[in-house]
């Protein structure tokens, strides 16, 4: 009697127990991790903060996937929190293998999240097409209020191929709108001076960074003017030929903050063409004395003729690098009156050692740590001196094995020995440059 009891509990109950285990597997979804997880596979019922959270870690095209599912993730989809920061990416199939964003998209963005943005860049392709096409968005963009702005063009400069007017016009949309601007990385395009003036009318309390290299419609007066209202600027990029001795005097005004960056582009394409002005050591000393840790970089891409107004009286700068060749008497003046030089890369010299050059850069650049040679040549015995005179300081020593020539006192096996003891690490001579 007891024995057949039993056992009618125990078929009642089975029933049951395979409901509740049939219930569970549907819920966990094999998950082997016990009660816990029947709560947390709920998706559909996580708070609000963890889901926007997750969503802020995803690509676009997987946000928007996730959208779909529910109207709750639809919702977050569109938080304006998830839409501050959007890098517009055009591309023409016809040319680029990239992908774009999608024209829906970007429509939807327009209406819904154009006053959301606010760290906006562009990335174009080589087509003018794109670089049209982004003119159109930021002409759209009326509603904005956007912090940072870049336009990128991952191939050749596309936006120079857009009409001056189309492109100012599109500036100005955003110029006018938005009144904090802060960095603005425009390298490559046709902006030109009314541009500039009309973002120093709006947003001249609040621009920090300023890159503009390349810009040919940009004059003197034109940069000039945004060194004399924007006194907040700490960074500035821009091409030799608008440098001035006015735009470093406003720089260096009591006004003006510490600057932290200038990046210099000293470009010639054709030989003989260009006749680069001298710039006069006071206005490089009133510069320093107002911005004592000021980073002034030079890329040089001149002709060995072409060199002949620069560091011919004491420059400042602190990093300097040469893409193409660059004479011994070029590089012996650096020695001479370059005393700030942190970082030198020289790409291509000649077939003459460079030996005495490089032991007048030891002696006078005290602050130089990083050093990189290309097409040189340099004798084992005149690097070693080198090194030696530098020391532990040389953080970054990129030298090709090529430019070293074993002479009677070293060959390429004692130089690696004797430079990893002056350096104190290890160190070995580079198959292929690294800069």
């Amino acid at each position: 009697m007891k024995r057949a009891r039993q056992k009618f509990v125990v078929e009642n109950e089975a029933p049951q127990t395979l409901q509740k285990n049939k219930k569970q597997r549907t819920c966990f979804h094999g998950s082997p991790f016990g009660e816990s997880s029947l709560y947390a596979s709920d998706w559909g019922n996580l708070p609000h903060h963890v889901v926007l959270r997750i969503f802020q870690f995803l690509p676009l095209v997987d946000r928007a996937r996730a959208s779909s599912v529910c109207r709750r993730w639809n919702e977050t989809f569109h938080v304006p929190d998830l839409w501050r920061k959007f890098e517009f990416e055009l591309n023409q199939p016809a040319t680029s293998y990239l992908k774009s964003t999608h024209p829906d998209l970007i429509q939807q963005i327009i209406k819904r999240h154009a006053d959301h943005l606010q760290y906006v860049s562009f990335k174009v392709d080589s087509s003018t097409e794109s670089a049209e096409a982004a003119c159109n968005i930021l002409s759209q963009l009326v509603n904005c209020s956007i912090k940072t702005l870049g336009l990128i063009s991952t191939a050749k400069p596309s936006f120079m191929n857009v009409s001056k007017a189309h492109f100012a016009s599109a500036l100005t949309v955003v110029f006018v709108n938005s009144k904090s601007l802060s960095s603005i990385k425009i390298d490559d395009t046709p902006v030109d001076d009314p541009s500039l003036k009309v973002l120093v009318a709006n947003n001249s309390d609040t621009l920090k960074l300023l890159k503009m290299s390349s810009c040919p419609h940009v004059s003197p007066a034109g940069i000039l003017c945004v060194a004399d209202q924007c006194h907040g600027l700490k960074e500035l990029a821009l091409n030799y030929y608008i440098l001035s001795d006015e735009l470093l005097l406003a720089l260096s005004s009591e006004k003006h903050v510490d600057l932290e960056h200038l990046r210099i582009d000293v470009v010639s394409e054709n030989p003989g063409q260009v006749e680069f002005h001298t710039i006069k050591k006071q206005s490089w000393d009133a510069l320093v004395k107002h911005s004592p840790k000021v980073n002034i970089v030079m890329y040089f891409f001149l002709y060995e003729e072409e060199f002949d107004a620069f560091f011919r009286e004491e420059t400042p700068v602190t990093h300097l690098y040469f893409g193409r060749a660059v004479s011994k008497a070029m590089l012996g003046r650096i020695g001479m009156n370059c005393p700030r030089l942190i970082e030198l890369v020289v790409c291509a010299n000649g077939l003459q050692p460079l030996d005495d050059e490089l032991i007048r850069i030891a002696e006078r650049c005290k602050n130089l740590t990083a050093m990189g040679l290309g097409e040189c040549e340099v004798t084992c015995r005149g690097f070693i001196e080198f090194v030696k005179m530098c020391g532990g300081r040389l953080t970054q020593l990129s030298i090709m094995e090529e430019v070293l020539i074993p002479d009677n006192d070293y060959n390429l096996d004692q130089l690696h020995s004797e430079v990893s003891k002056h350096l104190g690490r290890m160190w070995f001579p580079d198959m292929m440059p690294t800069w």
